[in-house]
């Protein structure tokens, strides 16, 4: 069976969703059908993230990431609000813990303000009012948009607009190859003005199949939240470390849950195949053995000081370890306090291999026929509606 359309999106995750809404409300007739492998939609990252909705304090004013996140910010909180999906707005505080620290907050500062986020440098007294438990050596960054929603019910929300505006979405729809012409799948093939890859994990593969991805691989980092089981109150808002800003990730921290649940995390732990969530699970041996490779590599060579990374983040396998790290920032917090982890995630982590670094910005390639978005890791989710309309009308309109 072949089946012919304007615009052929792989993924059904967030990235694949708004871009086919974005592309639904600027073309009406645009014949667009998105392929999922699973049997569901947004059942990998985009289902599995943190559902904190950043402000965009972290990334450089001249980045995708800083140049999306305070406007995605404020549209994902008016999508919630307007198809009723409950959200959290109950802010942020990032606290130092020594006087390096404060000098990084003002970079925070910096970054933020430049980013238009809105922001504000507090001082130890005034972050003890905004949350109690936290504790901060002299200043603390205040962002009072930091938010939290329900990712499965945005994506759900989504699901339903595109069936509404006459997107079709195909679950249980394996892509499989590319012949140059065509798009294979378990399900037949595919005809298509504009490929779009957005399969995440799996996005430099496929995007390899196409002539791109050349200089890059993905390497999965399972992310683990741990529950604070003894009660809701005892955190009130989101209390984050100062993050190395080397590094793509922001440490562990305090996220209340949209139900107001507090859990700290998240881990940033290598995995070794690109969906290894539980033990055996997904196991692929060519796969693994490549990513094996790729990590050796990397813990060799030491690049971007991978061999600590690694270290440090397989020491938080350790309940205890993980707990003593979260409790800096909230001393008070009860140890026993804490109850089970939450479902892992994995982060599609692109790697310059020429480089051999990890990449910090979200990566977009493509010509004429196909488009490949290699890298949307977090804040992907909170970007998603303003990157999206962004890859429509710079790459595929």
């Amino acid at each position: 069976m072949k089946t012919e359309c304007d615009v052929l999106i792989i993924g059904a995750g967030i990235i694949g969703l708004t871009l086919a809404y974005a592309l639904a409300k600027q073309r009406e007739r645009l014949r667009i059908i998105v392929i999922e492998k699973e049997d569901d939609i947004s059942l990998h990252a985009s289902g599995r993230n943190s559902g904190v909705i950043h402000a965009g304090i972290y990334y450089p004013p001249n980045s995708l990431k800083g140049r999306f996140c305070v406007e995605g910010n404020a549209n994902l909180k008016q999508y919630c609000r307007e198809q009723a999906i409950p959200l959290l707005e109950c802010g942020k505080l990032v606290v130092a813990m020594d006087e390096g620290e404060v000098l990084q907050l003002e970079e925070l500062y910096r970054r933020g303000t430049a980013n238009g986020a809105r922001v504000k440098m507090v001082t130890k007294e005034e972050a003890a009012e905004l949350e109690p438990a936290a504790f901060t050596h002299e200043a603390a960054l205040y962002s009072p948009d930091t938010a939290s929603s329900e990712p499965r019910s945005v994506a759900k929300a989504l699901e339903a607009d595109l069936t509404a505006l006459g997107v079709i979405i195909l679950t249980g729809t394996r892509y499989e190859g590319w012949d140059g012409e065509n798009v294979l799948t378990s399900k037949g093939t595919f005809t298509a003005q504009k490929v779009v890859n957005a399969a995440g994990l799996y996005a430099d593969k496929i995007g390899r199949d196409f002539g791109f991805s050349k200089r890059y691989t993905i390497i999965p980092f399972k992310g683990l939240y741990l529950k604070y089981g003894k009660n809701k109150s005892d955190i009130k808002i989101h209390i984050y470390p100062v993050p190395n800003l080397a590094f793509p990730f922001l440490g562990v921290h305090f996220t209340k849950t949209v139900d107001g649940t507090i859990k700290i995390g998240p881990t940033a732990i290598p995995g070794f195949w690109r969906e290894n969530y539980k033990g055996l699970e997904n196991f692929k041996g060519e796969e693994a053995w490549e990513i094996l490779k790729n990590e050796t590599r990397l813990f060799i060579s030491n690049s971007f000081n991978f061999r600590a990374l690694a270290l440090e983040e397989i020491r938080k396998y350790s309940r205890r370890y993980f707990i003593g790290l979260a409790r800096r920032l909230a001393p008070g917090i009860d140890p026993d306090g804490f109850s089970d982890f939450t479902t892992p995630g994995i982060r599609a982590q692109l790697v310059d291999t020429e480089k051999m670094e990890l990449v910090q910005d979200f990566v977009i390639e493509g010509d004429d026929r196909s488009t490949h978005i290699l890298n949307a890791v977090s804040p992907g989710w909170t970007c998603s509606f303003p990157f999206s309309r962004y890859t429509a009308e710079k790459y595929l309109l």
